[in-house]
């Protein structure tokens, strides 16, 4: 696991962490799909999808909620907690499309026993055109 900082570690508005990448397409969404029982036409095939106004298939958005989650999970590890995610969905995630997720703390502030993290995360393909823009709340012991 990747950590750029650990728990009790000072946190600075401003850093960026490791970006998480992962590829796209019809094995991946397979395994989502399986999890999630969610075997849709247009997440499986590329007729369906470009019937859809897609150029392929593509993915499932809940997937790429899922990478915000992980990337989170892969910086701050097990000592952290995820108050509030959300996100919008600009641009479908297409067959072969390199998803790439980012993060910046955009603010930091202590609760109590916790340090509060506020991040603005966005998930870009690998020319970094916006695929979701997200924002955070990391609540770290």
């Amino acid at each position: 696991m990747t950590q750029m900082h650990r728990v009790g570690a000072p946190f600075d508005v401003g850093h960026e962490f490791e970006p998480f990448v992962r590829d796209s397409g019809f094995p991946y969404w397979n395994r989502y799909a399986a999890v999630n029982d969610e075997f849709i036409d247009i997440h499986m095939d590329d007729e369906a999808g470009q019937a859809a106004g897609y150029p392929t298939a593509f993915g499932m958005g809940n997937l790429t909620w899922a990478y915000f989650h992980v990337a989170l999970h892969r910086w701050l590890g097990d000592e952290s907690r995820v108050v509030s995610l959300s996100t919008q969905f600009r641009s479908a995630v297409t067959r072969g499309t390199q998803v790439v997720v980012r993060g910046t703390v955009s603010a930091v502030r202590v609760s109590g026993v916790e340090t509060v993290l506020e991040i603005d995360m966005r998930a870009e393909d690998s020319s970094g055109n916006r695929l979701a823009p997200a924002t955070a709340v990391i609540a770290l012991a």
